[in-house]
């Protein structure tokens, strides 16, 4: 404890002041933080009975160090709330209100944030920065709880205060938030001509260069995953390849230490690490999308090495869900490619993440039943795979993953073969022919595949045909090569079936070739075992002993792999279906080692 004379004067009131500001920030910095001393410096000020300004900060600086440091959030939330309660003094009031909303919204009280935000930004609008903070911070409370219209509404105030103060940059970063969530609501009408301005803008400014690219950046992401989101594989090219130049050009920059003349334009959007890390990302959804796996698996690779890096330093919970989402594009990378163990694994690791942030798995549970659903396909456990696939159907709103789960569960139906009502039912909802649900070229192509494969194992073979080829003239004009190759050696299968040899040859060939880029272990497993049944009744000896042998190959390392991953303990994933992730696991007693649903 600090023993004080006593001082007078307004000199003297302000060394004292300032040498306890020095020691509780001495004691705040010091390694490890002596949080505790630092508080017994501020609570230090308050017996001088300070002026109501040194009042009001300490209290904010004592309600920061609580809500930062400590667990003590009712104390936290008492100081900060008798900084906001003092008048006159906006630039405490502003930052302390700004922090106690978000220890409101920690503690589940968005109720009480709300109003504290709209009071601070009707009383803030002499103050540039704080108006527009304070905008950003609820349109994003908005967002968290799903209300994107309130929150749209906020960032369109936000970008026409921008303009009025004159920053073109803020106003460019709320315009460029707003086209977000309008993707989000796939309000497309509305996002084009945003797009398209925000655009000109962020051309048109002239300012600090990091900043500059750091828009160029946002904007060139929402383009990219726009076009991700449409399944436009090969239309996305050139705005990729712009987005991995311009962060590429954002790493050679030095930060610039002038601060902007405009307090408006003391905003950042992501720091530099962060948006590596996001455009590794979308270059893994590209590489996914497009069937180029080990692309994919390369860039997942550099992204989570950088991710751990940062999360030694930084707990933004932003870095969590970039890893969240780069795990659940690796693993349906892993389960084409015929390393399901690994990929049980990295479920059970999204499975942790998730138990570590409700909100995380708030967002995330739909695409983590997806997933089992997945996996449950590959070790062709049908019966789990279509509870999977039910809970995350029941778990989602998001149109584009709603078609995604009904496609797959479809071709779940199919190979089981005895359940025709239900598949009828799902089929006419995803009716490629007319009133597709969602507007993605991608799934759309996979409707029409999942139609050839149902017509296929009808016997209907024309049918089957016309559906496979609309499928290819879909895959081959955006460069889907995994959708490629499979209605290449299912036309394969047909031609075969029909006598063709000839023609079958002809597609099973380049299924096989293409099969073999991606990599695809169960077409290469299908294309392998046609070229064998192909040149035998052709009578190659020679080179259906070679298809043998490749089909021997890739059958037992399948069946390797399948026996590993349903030996784990997480294989047990699959029966859950309900609540939040388990915590633990249990041996299986033996492994399903059948390979039927490969074949």
């Amino acid at each position: 404890m600090f023993i004080f004379p006593d001082l007078g004067g307004a000199e003297a009131a302000e060394s004292w002041y300032l040498a306890l500001l020095g020691f509780a920030e001495h004691f705040r910095t010091s390694s490890p933080p002596k949080i505790r001393l630092c508080v017994h410096c501020l609570q230090a000020v308050f017996p001088f009975k300070p002026p109501q300004r040194i009042e009001a900060r300490t209290h904010l600086q004592l309600g920061s160090v609580l809500y930062h440091h400590t667990k003590n959030s009712e104390q936290a939330r008492s100081h900060l709330e008798k900084a906001v309660s003092i008048q006159q003094f906006e630039d405490v009031k502003f930052e302390a209100a700004s922090l106690l909303s978000e220890l409101y919204c920690q503690e589940n009280s968005v109720d009480a944030a709300k109003p504290l935000l709209r009071k601070a930004i009707q009383i803030s609008q002499q103050t540039p920065y704080w108006h527009c903070r304070l905008l950003f911070q609820l349109a994003q409370l908005h967002t968290l709880e799903k209300d994107l219209v309130s929150a749209c509404d906020l960032l369109g105030v936000g970008a026409e205060y921008a303009r009025v103060v004159g920053s073109e940059y803020t106003r460019a970063l709320f315009l460029l938030s707003k086209g977000m969530l309008l993707l989000m609501e796939r309000k497309l009408q509305e996002v084009h001509p945003l797009l398209t301005l925000c655009g000109q803008i962020v051309e048109n400014w002239q300012g600090n260069p990091i900043q500059k690219e750091s828009l160029r950046v946002f904007f060139l992401v929402l383009q990219v995953t726009h076009y991700l989101d449409a399944g436009q594989v090969k239309s996305v090219k050139p705005c990729l390849k712009q987005l991995q130049q311009c962060i590429q050009t954002i790493s050679t920059l030095h930060d610039d230490e002038i601060l902007p003349s405009n307090p408006a334009d003391l905003f950042h959007w992501l720091p530099k690490e962060h948006m590596c890390v996001l455009v590794y990302l979308v270059t893994v959804m590209h590489s996914m999308q497009a069937g180029y796996l080990e692309k994919a698996q390369k860039y997942t690779d550099k992204a989570l090495m950088q991710l751990e890096k940062l999360k030694m330093l930084d707990c933004s919970p932003i870095l969590s869900s970039f890893q969240v989402i780069l795990l659940e594009h690796i693993i349906m990378c892993r389960l084409v490619t015929g390393h399901k163990a690994t990929a049980l694994q990295e479920i059970s690791q999204v499975c942790q993440l998730c138990q570590q942030s409700p909100r995380l798995f708030s967002n995330h549970a739909a695409q983590l039943h997806t997933l089992l659903g997945l996996y449950c396909v590959s070790v062709n456990c049908m019966d789990n795979a279509e509870a999977q696939f039910t809970t995350a159907l029941r778990l989602t709103n998001h149109q584009e993953l709603w078609a995604f789960i009904v496609t797959n569960l479809a071709s779940v139906y199919i190979r089981e073969g005895n359940r025709h009502q239900e598949l009828y039912s799902l089929l006419e909802r995803i009716n490629p022919d007319h009133s597709f649900p969602v507007s993605s070229h991608c799934l759309r192509a996979a409707a029409f595949y999942v139609r050839g494969l149902f017509s296929f194992f009808q016997g209907r073979y024309n049918e089957a045909k016309r559906f496979l080829r609309e499928t290819l003239k879909m895959s081959n004009a955006e460069d889907l090569n995994r959708l490629t190759a499979c209605s290449l050696v299912l036309l394969g299968h047909i031609f075969y079936v029909l006598g063709n040899h000839r023609e079958s040859n002809n597609m099973v060939v380049p299924a096989m070739q293409l099969a073999s880029k991606i990599p695809d272990m169960s077409v290469q497993l299908w294309s392998s075992a046609l070229l064998r049944d192909l040149n035998k009744a052709c009578g190659n000896a020679m080179d259906a002993h070679e298809a043998a042998q490749m089909h021997q190959n890739f059958s037992q390392q399948l069946l390797q792999d399948h026996i590993e991953a349903c030996s784990l303990p997480e294989h047990n994933l699959i029966t859950w279906t309900d609540g939040p992730p388990p915590v633990q696991f249990q041996a299986q007693n033996g492994p399903n080692t059948s390979l039927a649903s490969l074949l």
